[in-house]
C-alpha cells in the first residue's frame, strides 16, 4: 500500500529543523535527538559489520563495542579542548542561581556521555551559560579549602587585605589625594609589596589549585549534564 504525497505537507530539512529548534530555545530536543541518532547509527553499524576471518570470527557485538570504546576515548578527550566560557556574557551571572538540587545536581538519569564531541560542545556552552552562578560559587568554596590547607597563602592574603586598609586609611587621613605624585607613589610601592608578600606565601600555588579543580569539575559536569527546559511551557494566558 503506498501512500500519494501531499501538496499541503511541509517538509523540513533536518538542518533546518535543528536550527529553529536552537533558536527558539529548544535545545533539550536536540540534545535527545543527537543521542538517539548515534545510538542508532550505532547499532546500524555493529549490525552490518562484515566478519572478517573464519578462524577467529568478529561478531558485530565485539566490533560494536570496540566502535563505542574507541568513539568515547576521542569525546573524553575532546571535552578537555572545548572553551565553555566561548558563549559567556557578563549578564549569565545577574540574577538569581538555577537551584542546587533540582536545577545543577538533578537526578541520576539527568546524566549521560556525551554521544559526539559536537553533543559535548553543546552541552559546555550552554550549561555553562545556565549554571554560570553555580559554577562561580564552586569555584569560591574550592578557593576557600584550599586557603584553608594552606595557611600561609591565608595569612598573605590578609597582609595584603591589611596593607591596602592602611594605604586608604593613610589617604583619607592626611589627604593624599591632592597630591596625585605622592599618591601614585605609594600605590606603586603597595602594589609591589603586595606581589611580593603573594609570592612569598606561595598563594598563585592556591590560585591554581583553585582553577584546576574548578575548571576540571565544571567541564565534567556541563559536558555530562543533560540539557533540559530553561523555563517551562506556558500552559496558557491566565484571565
Amino acid at each position: 500500500m503506498s501512500f500519494s504525497p501531499n501538496p499541503l505537507s511541509l517538509s523540513v530539512p533536518d538542518s533546518a529543523f535543528d536550527s529553529w529548534l536552537r533558536d527558539s530555545g529548544y535545545l533539550e530536543i536536540i540534545d535527545q535527538r543527537t543521542s538517539d541518532v548515534h545510538r542508532h547509527s550505532s547499532a546500524a553499524a555493529a549490525a552490518a559489520a562484515p566478519i572478517t576471518s573464519t578462524s577467529a570470527p568478529t561478531t558485530p557485538l565485539a566490533t560494536g563495542f570496540f566502535i563505542s570504546l574507541f568513539s568515547r576515548i576521542v569525546t573524553l578527550f575532546s571535552i578537555f579542548t572545548l572553551n565553555p566560557f566561548a558563549k559567556l556574557s557578563a549578564a549569565d551571572f545577574s540574577g538569581p542561581a538555577p537551584s542546587w538540587t533540582s536545577g545543577f545536581i538533578g537526578s541520576f538519569e539527568s546524566y549521560s556521555f556525551p554521544s559526539s564531541p559536537a553533543q559535548a560542545r553543546l552541552r559546555a556552552h550552554e550549561n555553562a551559560k545556565r549554571y554560570a552562578r553555580n559554577y562561580a560559587s564552586l569555584f569560591v568554596l574550592f578557593f576557600v579549602c584550599t586557603l584553608y590547607q594552606m595557611p600561609v597563602a591565608l595569612l598573605g592574603l590578609i597582609s595584603c587585605m591589611a596593607l591596602w586598609d592602611v594605604v586608604k586609611f593613610c589617604c583619607n587621613r592626611w589627604g593624599l589625594d591632592k597630591y596625585p605624585v605622592v599618591w601614585q607613589c605609594l600605590v606603586r610601592v603597595a602594589q609591589c609589596v603586595t606581589v611580593i608578600i603573594l609570592l612569598f606565601s606561595n598563594f598563585q600555588i592556591a590560585i591554581f589549585c583553585a582553577l584546576g579543580i574548578g575548571y576540571t569539575g565544571m567541564i565534567l559536569h556541563a559536558a555530562f549534564r543533560k540539557l533540559t527546559l530553561a523555563k517551562p511551557p506556558s500552559t496558557g494566558s491566565q484571565k
